[in-house]
């Protein structure tokens, strides 16, 4: 890893390269980037600002240091040359993704633009290069609303009208079935979107978008959910988030390209197998936001062997690398895999048991390190809830599981209601149209959530595992009045305090309140109990 002498808190990275550089320095997600390129992992690349730009930003009144432009600028130029392409150009352009990256993983609570670098210009070029026009058009319809909400702090609800628009006048029903003529309409529709939101016309500068870009997710360390989660978590307010700015790779270029999230082990039950969400002709932020619907499943391994082969080996690799389970964010491009993101897993806290174990049974950690991955988690309290029998119960319907337990509680369909219930003594089922970090407070007090877009591990299912929540998702059968305060689940409908109750393991949704048993992982548990005796005496020695 390379590191600008001019500027030591920008760092760069690339094929083959190792950092020594801290992680409180650059961050988690460049900190990761480097050591999976390291280790022979296909990363495009980058460079990152640290956290102490984030620091001087807050501290200069959020203002960017005068120097920033030609700072960017210079780094720009090494991805130039390193790539054979021109940032701006309308020959062969250079498009870069802007993402946040705190020391501490945040998944979802700050900003991420992608496509930056586009404008009428360079997607003449990129139209030249790629011969893609739907590449392109989509491309750029993302980045005008990624930039009108990140940027701008414009409601989403406009864009997604047009959206809505173009898709019944085509007569498909995802993004992903528009034909290029359909989506040049929607980033015209999008440009005038914008204009009439901000008051301003589309930056069609480079450089403007990019400096704009930074700032944006310098600013979104401060957003309220960010906020929030660092209280949960405990994280210290000052450290700040740095910005990792990376060439981009197009997951929404066509039938063998894709974006997806995948797990080196189930987070839900610990289980030694992949676990994935993968999404083809999408960029990332399809998967991650829990906005979108996908499709019917088909299967990476049947469409793509080649890319799956290398997500299946990478996945050994990177357990051997990290010492623990791994969270990947990925992309395929025209059948070639590309690592995004790396970190530590978020897991139930009976899956942090198991692969606890196993894994130091499989000799890739020690018992010591394995016990170290335990100490944040009371076991005594580990246990799975199923259901005994559904007497007095009806089943509605059966969606994606993406937990373990049951829960069952009243209807919330925001994050007041599911408070106000909660104040009240009562348990908590929050409704949503799709999974957002946004609602990490309703989160954080239901216990369970049922959305009827987003899939597996979109950020706010991913912390909702995390704490444990009971958690199914794209529930197709779902429909909310959310005026009327009110929702139907397979046709029928139920008021907000209504009781439904979910299963994690089987995806099924209940209305009623089913029969329930808890089990225990009692052998894991023995194990670990019989690990902590042996230890025992050394430590006495």
């Amino acid at each position: 890893m390379a590191v600008a002498p001019q500027w030591p808190e920008i760092v760069a990275f690339g094929p083959g390269t190792r950092t020594a550089a801290k992680l409180e320095v650059i961050g988690f997600k460049a900190h990761n980037l480097a050591r999976m390129a390291g280790a022979g992992l296909p990363v495009p690349p980058g460079f990152v600002l640290g956290t102490s730009f984030c620091r001087r930003f807050f501290e200069a009144g959020g203002r960017l240091p005068d120097d920033m432009r030609p700072l960017l600028a210079s780094q720009v130029q090494r991805l130039e040359r390193d790539s054979g392409l021109a940032f701006g150009s309308s020959r062969k352009p250079l498009l870069v993704s802007v993402r946040s990256g705190a020391a501490v993983s945040m998944p979802g609570m700050m900003e991420t633009l992608l496509n930056v670098g586009l404008t009428e210009s360079s997607l003449r070029g990129l139209l030249r290069m790629t011969g893609n026009p739907r590449l392109v058009w989509d491309s750029y319809r993302r980045l005008v609303q990624s930039f009108a909400e990140v940027v701008h702090r414009c409601p989403r609800a406009p864009f997604e009208t047009a959206l809505a628009t173009e898709l019944q006048a085509a007569g498909v029903s995802r993004p992903q079935e528009l034909d290029y003529r359909s989506l040049e309409t929607l980033a015209r529709r999008y440009l005038a979107v914008f204009e009439s939101l901000s008051g301003h016309e589309f930056p069609q500068d480079p450089m403007d978008q990019l400096e704009s870009a930074v700032r944006a997710v310098f600013e979104s360390w401060n957003a309220e959910k960010a906020k929030v989660y660092r209280r949960m978590n405990r994280i210290d307010e000052n450290t700040g988030t740095a910005v990792t700015i990376q060439r981009m790779v197009f997951g929404n270029a066509g039938g063998t390209s894709g974006s997806g999230v995948a797990f080196t082990r189930d987070p839900a039950t610990g289980e030694d197998q992949l676990y994935m969400d993968f999404m083809f002709n999408a960029q990332g932020e399809d998967v991650v936001s829990g906005r979108r619907a996908f499709g019917e499943p088909v299967a990476l391994e049947d469409a793509l062997p080649d890319a799956f082969r290398a997500l299946h080996d990478a996945r050994h690799v990177l357990e051997a690398e990290f010492r623990d389970a791994q969270e990947i964010e990925f992309t395929v491009e025209n059948g070639k895999l590309y690592f995004l993101q790396t970190r530590s897993a978020k897991r139930t806290p009976w899956a942090a048991l198991r692969i606890a174990v196993e894994q130091a049974n499989q000799g890739l950690i020690d018992r010591r390190t394995a016990l170290a991955h335990l100490s944040a988690y009371d076991l005594a309290a580990i246990q799975e809830v199923r259901l005994e029998a559904v007497d007095g119960a009806r089943l509605l319907c059966r969606a994606e599981p993406a937990s373990i337990g049951v829960a069952s509680g009243a209807i919330a369909l925001d994050a007041q209601a599911a408070s106000r219930f909660a104040g009240a003594g009562r348990d908590v089922i929050l409704v949503r149209e799709e999974t957002s970090t946004d609602d990490i407070a309703g989160i954080a007090t239901a216990g369970g959530i049922l959305t009827a877009l987003g899939g597996r591990t979109s950020h706010a299912v991913v912390v909702a595992r995390q704490l444990a929540k009971v958690c199914i998702v794209g529930c197709r059968e779902l429909v909310i009045d959310f005026p009327a305060r009110r929702c139907a689940i397979a046709g029928e409908w139920f008021n907000e305090g209504d009781v439904i109750c979910l299963d994690g393991r089987s995806g099924q949704v209940f209305a009623g309140e089913p029969l329930r048993v808890v089990e225990r992982p009692t052998a894991y548990l023995a194990e670990v109990e019989k690990w902590r005796r042996e230890a025992a005496p050394a430590a006495k020695m």
